[in-house]
């Protein structure tokens, strides 16, 4: 069951379960997935927010910039 235009999908469960990777991807896109139960709307699917990194417990946020590689002036540097 769709409803609501192409910026809302709306799914009963036993239908859901057929397509669950196509909705996943769908809401990792952006778009509102919302899983409803005998025609009412019971969830809706959302992607999961990218934790930041960090080392064990400390408090200590690590730049996404940290993991790519040097370039060749700061390799050079560390030879």
């Amino acid at each position: 069951m769709w409803a609501y235009g192409p910026a809302m999908t709306t799914m009963n469960v036993q239908d859901a379960k057929a397509r669950l990777s196509d909705l996943v991807a769908r809401a990792e896109r952006g778009e509102d997935v919302v899983i409803a139960r005998a025609g009412r709307p019971a969830v809706r699917l959302v992607p999961v927010a990218p934790r930041p990194r960090t080392f064990g417990t400390m408090d200590l946020t690590v730049p996404e910039s940290f993991f790519e590689p040097l370039d060749e002036v700061e390799l050079a540097a560390w030879e």
